[in-house]
């Protein structure tokens, strides 16, 4: 599943491809969509701004319509000068968007829905998600009141399946879920209340430093859903670019130890983790 960091990345190479330009073509498979654009042409329209919340995508358009997209799995955005090749097949296109010259072509997006900004914040789950990571509004000190919060309000909650809430912390996914926890020496599998204040502090730093690291200027900016690895630690070499993420069995890169995987939570998502560095406590 796409994160934060791949939606940034997207939201940020829509922008530039599209922002401040009139649409010139619209073309959808979802019906929708096409009831909307029927009613209320996009052609015409300008696309203000593109912005990423957590791991959704919104395309503001002129005269107050917003179409907002989640990836969920499989869906993807690619840019392309008009008549260029695509890379999916037409039978995977939900959307396209095109402004003279540039087109967006949405892939396998499950979730697409217009709305207006009234709508958007009575219906959409958009504004009720928690501060998000790659926001000018996150700090440590938001990223530790948010998980704060959940400890008091959640308490038996366990830590990797809250650091995947995107109600607490938007914009981490699978992969940050289990390195985040790595990184502040916390078992995911440990109760909320059982944290110490140092530790959600390092959760939270951690949570922003390495999602960062990973929406630097000029890494994937074509095909703009990143398919490669992301990296946690310092290492060039593909295979070492995390911690513990997909690792298991293999050696701990600080201890030695076996890395384990187990599935958590009501969705069964892989959890990875060491137990010499992460030891299991109440």
């Amino acid at each position: 599943m796409p994160e934060g960091d791949t939606i940034y990345r997207t939201a940020r190479t829509l922008d530039k491809a599209l922002g401040g330009k009139v649409v010139t073509g619209f073309e959808t498979g979802l019906a929708k969509l096409a009831r909307v654009n029927d009613d209320a042409p996009l052609v015409g329209r300008v696309v203000e701004k593109v912005e990423a919340r957590g791991k959704w995508c919104l395309i503001y358009f002129s005269g107050d319509l917003i179409l907002v997209t989640h990836m969920l799995m499989s869906g993807s955005w690619h840019v392309y000068r008009v008549g260029e090749k695509w890379f999916r097949p037409r039978g995977q296109m939900r959307v396209v968007v095109s402004c003279g010259d540039m087109q967006a072509v949405a892939f396998n997006v499950p979730v697409a829905e217009f709305h207006t900004a009234r709508s958007l914040e009575r219906s959409s789950q958009v504004p009720k998600l928690g501060v998000d990571v790659l926001s000018g509004e996150y700090s440590v000190e938001a990223g530790v009141r948010a998980l704060r919060e959940r400890a008091r309000t959640h308490p038996d909650d366990e830590v990797g399946v809250v650091l995947l809430n995107q109600r607490v912390l938007a914009g981490l996914g699978n992969v940050y879920k289990s390195e985040v926890a790595f990184a502040a020496g916390v078992n995911p599998f440990r109760a909320m209340r059982t944290l110490t204040e140092r530790e959600m502090e390092k959760m939270a730093e951690v949570a922003q430093r390495y999602m960062r690291a990973n929406i630097a200027s000029g890494v994937s900016e074509g095909i703009v859903t990143y398919a490669g690895h992301r990296r946690t630690t310092h290492a060039m070499n593909e295979g070492d670019r995390v911690w513990v993420y997909r690792r298991r069995g293999q050696e701990c890169r600080r201890c030695g130890a076996a890395i384990e995987m187990r599935k958590q939570g009501v969705a069964a998502r892989s959890t990875y983790w060491c137990p010499g560095c992460q030891v299991f406590s109440e």
